[in-house]
């Protein structure tokens, strides 16, 4: 499975509760990037996908351990360490600014033995500048 993340400078994922990760630029981009395949997340996350393609996503409070090989898994309010023996891969988009976070990517692919396969910036609709890395086994 690939992990999606989107993170400020830090890592930060949310702060009480509250997501960095709703921008319509970014689910654009993701909602293609996964095109044919499996994209899993939880309620809470679906909630903010209104696009028509949003209907193809798979939610499940349990989605890291139902992902399977080659599925795309949102992760936006949950450990996902657990699960890397399953992780072929993992998405951030970078918000190339810091925000208060009590919940953090712990995940950090170069330190789990992942290599950069490709980077890319690209404007999103509540940032000037996204930051995508994908990173491989």
């Amino acid at each position: 499975m690939y992990l999606i993340y989107c993170v400020d400078e830090k890592g930060g994922l949310s702060f009480g509760g509250r997501r960095q990760s709703r921008d319509r630029t970014v689910r654009g981009d993701m909602l293609e990037m996964t095109a044919g395949k499996t994209l899993w997340m939880d309620e809470t996350s679906r909630r903010q996908f209104t696009e028509p393609e949003g209907e193809r996503i798979q939610v499940d409070e349990d989605f890291l351990s139902r992902a399977g090989a080659g599925e795309f898994c949102f992760v936006e309010d949950r450990p996902a360490l657990p699960w890397l023996d399953k992780v072929e891969g993992v998405v951030l988009y970078h918000w190339n600014r810091t925000y208060p976070a009590d919940r953090y990517l712990d995940v950090p692919p170069l330190e789990h033995g992942f290599r950069m396969e490709k980077t890319e910036e690209f404007p999103g609709y509540s940032h000037e500048k996204i930051t995508k890395e994908v990173y491989v086994k």
